[in-house]
């Protein structure tokens, strides 16, 4: 079997994005699935910066790591290489489908898809402070919670035979 790739997709690539892929790497590594995981943005604004520090802060205090990775914009390229492309959000997703030639569009799917039973259909963007809409304290840690849940459910459609994947 081949090993499947994944682009996670977000607006600026430095907080959803980023933050799905190092969950997304640590999760499937745990659960012994051999993936190729990356990120990028829609748009370009952030190229060649760092994850969002409060990304990065959020992430370490569950074990995530974001060592290597810079902002990058999604290039024609992507929509070929990458098995499954992967947005946060509804805005993404339709920018997404927008770049992407027709014989592609069916690898881009919305990330809370994976969510079973989640309320919510989109990862919101916690750049500019909590999420109005989550009743959460910091958007950070629920950007983390939604991207944890999405994550366990797009790994078990990869290897169904994975158990529960949360840290020990």
């Amino acid at each position: 079997m081949n090993t499947p790739s994944i682009l996670f997709v977000c607006l600026g690539n430095i907080c959803r994005s980023p933050t799905a892929e190092a969950v997304f790497k640590t999760r499937a590594k745990r659960a012994g699935l051999d993936v190729e995981v990356d990120s990028a943005g829609t748009s370009g604004w952030h190229v060649g910066e760092t994850p969002d520090p409060r990304s990065i802060e959020a992430g370490k205090e569950r074990g995530y790591s974001f060592a290597g990775q810079n902002s990058r914009a999604v290039s024609k390229n992507d929509f070929v290489l990458f098995d499954k492309i992967i947005a946060m959000d509804h805005r993404n997703f339709e920018d997404l489908i927008e770049k992407c030639p027709d014989t592609y569009q069916h690898k881009i799917e919305l990330f809370l898809n994976y969510a079973p039973n989640s309320p919510e259909t989109e990862v919101p963007d916690p750049y500019y402070g909590p999420d109005p809409y989550s009743n959460k304290d910091n958007g950070f840690k629920h950007v983390l919670d939604l991207i944890e849940r999405a994550s366990d459910g797009l790994i078990k459609t990869l290897k169904p035979q994975a158990e529960h994947i949360a840290p020990k």
